[in-house]
């Protein structure tokens, strides 16, 4: 992560080169990093640059990017909420805060001022959105993680530390663009060397596994080809009670018959609920089953220990090869990593999944009455009714406090409550996102436009022998609401499963 000495040089070029400049795009690549693309004209013509934020502890840091990385499938809170009120937004001024190495980045939008505070405190490095009173709007990694203390909608405290050593200037050398452009090649450089690790513990373990259920295999053959002396047998038998078909009574359990070879007695099993000749045939076909699995074991042995084989050769490659990248780009590599591949974010889980918890508001109810679930780009819930029934359940059972009442005026619909979690003001963009799932979710949900009452849950009232879904409100507001099909999109896309 950056020092402060460099970051205090860091932000005077920041200001010097791109204050004035506009925002027009906003990626947020992976989870604790940010990418902008501003735009500045001067007496030079029009400037362009894209600069990356990366808020991960040890990699903390602002630099000059040379391309906007690729956006993810989905579009994450953080930067949807940046696309939402700073689009187009002009960068005011950069500055360090409070003499740390807290680098605020100045913006005017339409909406207001913000101010991105990028803190680097080692574990507790994260990058904040406050709004022009200074509140916190969004923050990139998880508050929790960096500053429990606060909470989205606090007023932004500075953290209490001792003073701050200034460190040492690793790009004493470089000024200007120039300056902004090592820091992003030296933190490149590790970021590539903890990329390149990472990718030789995912081959290792790829191979770990691969070698388990090889080893897994060739020992179930091998058992399997262990029962040849069992065929052996259960032939010998059948050919014996074959010749001594005449002498086996019904209802008997055995027999004993002279051994053709060496004339000892034999003793053959039988099922007393068959007759000689069904007792002979179960033992030909147990024998013609046993005998195809030990012709098939025979055939595949060679190829189980050729792959057992294999894995210990890409092992030795692993471990001595100097260019990983080409043994990742090889074909047979890249099909072993696709069969262990774990999903982004996933975690091992038990071989008897444990069911979602279920939010204690409803958590006793007939699930024919849960709402159905949607987040906000604010990171809050919005439930939505699924029928006149759970329409009334949700508006008179389930809202309390302070949660938000929405309900398309003049169309039926579903009645939609926005979970404010006690918060006197929600966010504007969360209203706005319940005011779409109310109109989605209603008869006119096709509409281009449409007016939607908002109400405190406590102005919901429920008339007596009212029929159901039907509710009487007081008060509130209306927001004519403009359409927005990727917003939609994105809520869609945000469904909670239960």
């Amino acid at each position: 992560m950056l020092t402060l000495v460099e970051l205090e040089r860091v932000a005077a070029v920041l200001d010097a080169e791109f204050a004035g400049g506009r925002i027009e795009r906003w990626v947020e690549p992976d989870r604790g990093r940010l990418a902008f693309t501003l735009y500045r004209r001067d007496e030079t013509g029009k400037r362009k640059a894209t600069l990356g934020i990366d808020a991960r502890p040890e990699l903390a840091r602002i630099g000059l990017l040379g391309r906007m990385p690729a956006a993810p499938g989905s579009l994450p809170a953080f930067s949807a909420y940046l696309r939402a009120h700073l689009g187009r937004g002009r960068l005011v001024s950069v500055k360090l805060r409070g003499g740390d190495r807290q680098l605020a980045l100045r913006f005017e939008a339409k909406e207001g001022q913000y101010t991105l505070l990028l803190s680097i405190f080692g574990r507790r490095s994260n990058l904040y959105l406050l709004d022009g009173e200074e509140k916190v709007v969004q923050a990139l990694r998880p508050l929790a993680d960096t500053r429990s203390e606060l909470s989205l909608g606090d007023r932004w405290v500075d953290p209490g530390s001792a003073a701050p050593r200034r460190g040492d200037d690793r790009f004493s050398d470089e000024e200007g663009l120039g300056l902004l452009e090592a820091v992003e090649a030296c933190y490149a450089e590790e970021i590539g060397e903890r990329s390149a690790d990472e990718d030789r513990r995912r081959l290792a373990n790829a191979l770990k596994k691969e070698r388990k259920t090889a080893q897994r295999r060739l020992e179930r053959i091998e058992t399997e080809l262990a029962e040849a002396d069992e065929a052996t047998t259960l032939q010998a038998h059948g050919e014996l009670l074959k010749a001594n078909l005449g002498r086996i009574e019904a209802g008997t359990s055995e027999v004993t018959v002279d051994d053709f070879t060496t004339g000892e007695p034999v003793t053959i099993k039988l099922d007393p609920k068959k007759s000689a000749k069904d007792n002979l045939d179960a033992i030909f076909k147990r024998y013609q089953k046993l005998l195809r699995r030990l012709t098939k074991a025979g055939g595949q042995i060679d190829g189980a220990q050729q792959a057992i084989d294999g894995i210990a050769e890409l092992e030795e490659e692993l471990a001595t090869t100097d260019d990983l990248d080409e043994l990742l780009a090889r074909g047979d590599v890249k099909k072993l990593l696709g069969r262990h591949a774990t999903k982004p974010g996933a975690t091992a889980v038990s071989k008897r999944p444990e069911k979602p918890a279920l939010p204690q508001a409803y958590r006793n109810l007939p699930k024919k009455f849960h709402p159905r679930r949607y987040r906000s780009a604010e990171d809050m819930e919005i439930w939505v009714g699924r029928s006149d029934e759970a329409n009334d359940v949700l508006t008179t059972r389930i809202a309390r406090g302070k949660d938000l009442f929405f309900h398309l005026d003049g169309a039926p619909g579903s009645h939609v409550i926005l979970r404010t979690e006690g918060r006197e003001d929600p966010p504007a963009e969360a209203v706005i996102d319940a005011c779409e799932l109310a109109v989605h979710f209603s008869k006119q949900k096709n509409a281009g436009r449409a007016d939607v009452h908002v109400v405190p849950i406590k102005n919901v009232k429920k008339p007596k022998g009212a029929k159901k879904g039907l509710v009487y409100v007081t008060g509130g507001k209306f927001v004519n609401l403009r359409r927005e099909p990727e917003r939609l999109e994105r809520l869609m896309k945000s469904k909670i499963d239960d």
